[in-house]
């Protein structure tokens, strides 16, 4: 069936989430998450979850959600594992009744629910702690042993690479080359919250202090008992930095604020190259946009 589903991206404190909350109580529809960070529990605030400030259930006002604080901080997943979590959530909405609502701003995930993932070899419990402790002992060195085409510098890119090579003598990219499989929504109705940049910058800076009061500064905490990789989400730093004494309160929520700009930036480059959109919505959005959704 054609268009049982919706993908709703845009960049960060674009106004998707509350877009497609406002979308699924008009249409029956349940609420997929497809953003990496916040998959996991225990950083709501930084992650800017629908959850930040809230309980941690499995549904909003009713609104079903799913595949948000799921994962504690000492765990990690590849983009295989999160396509398997993602299309079981699909199905059961389907089979509930409800519309699949796919939400969220990573890119490589928003990919893999359209267009699916190259085929990758199982790997071995073996393998995979191998690969993270050789990442964690010295990543420059496992770089060195990848190919010069793996240009990822993110430690969990890395291992990833790294634990294919070890399980199969052959590098990741050969596998990355071969015809994608398992795409779980190629034809969803795409829809892209795409607000001015200066209406972004403003929304940005007005939610980053807002999360160092809610608790940021807590998660921080967290993620250092965790040794959770800071890099993994914009904020985590300079959380960090604060309760360590590194930074102040006021240069963190300048740096944060910055670096969330910039990855904003980054994103609207993404769904300007690499997502073509059913309908876009160059504001942020009102009640007017869901009746011209529903209406289509």
């Amino acid at each position: 069936m054609k268009n049982c589903a919706y993908i709703i991206s845009g960049s960060t404190a674009s106004g998707k989430s509350g877009f497609a909350h406002s979308l699924a109580r008009r249409i029956n529809g349940e609420i997929i998450n497809c953003d990496s960070v916040q998959i996991y529990r225990g950083i709501e605030n930084i992650a800017a979850s629908p959850f930040a400030g809230r309980e941690i259930t499995d549904n909003i006002d009713g609104v079903p959600y799913r595949l948000f604080s799921i994962l504690p901080l000492t765990e990690q997943i590849s983009v295989v594992d999160y396509l398997n979590m993602a299309r079981d959530a699909y199905n059961n909405a389907i089979a509930a009744g409800r519309t699949p609502i796919f939400v969220g701003g990573t890119g490589y995930y928003i990919n893999a629910i359209i267009n699916g993932i190259a085929p990758m070899p199982d790997i071995s419990d073996e393998n995979r702690g191998r690969a993270r402790e050789m990442v964690a002992t010295d990543i420059n060195a496992v770089r060195a042993m990848l190919p010069d085409d793996f240009t990822q510098t993110d430690p969990q890119r890395v291992a990833r690479a790294l634990e294919v090579f070890l399980e199969t003598g052959r590098h990741i990219t050969d596998f990355q080359n071969m015809p994608r499989v398992g795409a779980i929504a190629p034809d969803a109705v795409r829809i892209l919250i795409s607000p001015d940049t200066d209406v972004l910058r403003e929304r940005i800076a007005l939610r980053v202090p807002k999360m160092l009061e809610q608790g940021a500064l807590d998660e921080a905490r967290a993620i250092i008992a965790a040794n959770w990789d800071t890099r993994r989400a914009i904020g985590a730093p300079q959380a960090v930095a604060i309760i360590r004494g590194e930074m102040s309160r006021d240069l963190a929520i300048a740096e944060w604020t910055t670096k969330t700009n910039q990855y904003a930036k980054r994103q609207r480059t993404w769904f300007r190259t690499q997502f073509v959109p059913d309908i876009i919505i160059n504001r942020t959005p009102t009640d007017e946009d869901i009746d011209l959704v529903v209406g289509k």
